[in-house]
């Protein structure tokens, strides 16, 4: 059985580059496998090192090979990009990822579960309808203000919208066929989402570390249960300044010459959380007034030094961090020290 130190995997839908070596400054062993091919090879081998690049499908293979008894890592495409040779093809990538592999200070993605998928997948589907519902209620807004008529900002008032146009003996049957239709469809979407929404509650329900993240202020079912389900290994990151950067909630940095300057975040990361956890920040803003205790202080502090958006960013990333230490350690978030004056 032959024994490798390491695998670089250039993944596809149907063939795979593989570049292994036995030993540092070897000779390599290059192939093209098939799918069928792909687990044959690897089920021949000695258990050993593969490294993948993480993409579509690298979660699968992942979870494959470690069930041979292979140590898999994930590689973010970004971080294999510098150990590319002159040239693009499977071969060269999969030579680069073998090489990214080896450094010692090389991050790597934790592998998700089958089910932390199915969640993720859950949320995007809700977030995909999201968006379609967002275009339909602007192409109606905007054809009827080519009418005359407008309602107030707001999604629920695209019923109130309706109605006027159904109700305006001036438009043509032609333009209140489309309304009905859009408002049909608008409906069906609401449906789908609202049903989507109860799955992702139900799974959120079933998870302890979904119920944990839940107490967080701005948190809810949908926001812990993508956080639960994207990190699936918190000791990834070596602390919680860590994660909060690994969301691209921290600013860039364009340092030298000893001289630090910061610009704006770096939106590096999932921007589907990113996203989540910025909404999430700016319904507590709305509300933060209304309370005391040590986290409404710290907000009143920031809200006068700085806008309301970069205190809406500042206090997700605040809460990121709190994610991460409460993943890390199996805690609950501690809501009396948060609510003392």
């Amino acid at each position: 059985m032959t024994k490798f130190i390491r695998i670089g995997v250039d993944l596809a839908k149907n063939f795979f580059q593989v570049h292994a070596i036995e030993r540092e400054g070897g000779a390599a062993l290059t192939r093209k496998l098939t799918r069928a091919k792909f687990r044959e090879f690897f089920s021949r081998l000695e258990p050993c090192r593969v490294g993948m690049e993480a993409c579509g499908s690298a979660h699968y293979w992942g979870r494959e090979l470690t069930a041979m008894g292979h140590e898999v890592v994930l590689i973010a495409p970004s971080y294999v990009k510098p150990y590319v040779k002159r040239g693009k093809n499977d071969a060269v990538d999969a030579a680069a990822i073998c090489e990214a592999m080896s450094r010692p200070d090389m991050r790597f993605v934790p592998i998700k579960g089958a089910r932390q998928q199915a969640v993720l997948m859950l949320h995007k589907t809700r977030d995909l309808l999201v968006k379609q519902r967002t275009m339909g209620v602007n192409a109606l807004r905007g054809h009827l203000a080519e009418f005359g008529l407008i309602a107030a900002k707001g999604i629920h008032k695209v019923k109130d919208l309706v109605a006027l146009a159904l109700a305006d003996a001036d438009l043509p049957d032609e333009a209140k066929e489309a309304v009905s239709l859009s408002a049909s469809l608008g409906e069906a979407l609401d449906e789908r989402i609202d049903a989507l929404e109860k799955k992702i509650a139900r799974a959120a329900a079933n998870d302890p570390v979904s119920r944990a993240l839940d107490a967080i202020p701005g948190f809810g079912p949908i926001i812990a249960s993508a956080i639960a389900a994207s990190v699936p290994d918190p000791s990834a990151f070596r602390s919680a300044r860590h994660f909060g950067a690994s969301l691209g909630l921290t600013p860039g940095q364009h340092s030298t010459g000893g001289k630090t300057k910061l610009g704006p975040i770096t939106k590096k990361g999932d921007r589907y959380l990113r996203k989540m956890l910025v909404v999430g920040c700016t319904s507590v803003l709305r509300v933060a007034h209304r309370h005391k205790g040590a986290l409404a202080q710290w907000i009143a502090d920031l809200r006068a030094r700085k806008p309301e958006r970069h205190v809406a960013v500042a206090l997700a990333n605040k809460l990121a961090r709190i994610a991460w230490a409460i993943m890390s350690t199996g805690e609950c978030f501690r809501a009396d020290l948060y609510a003392r004056a």
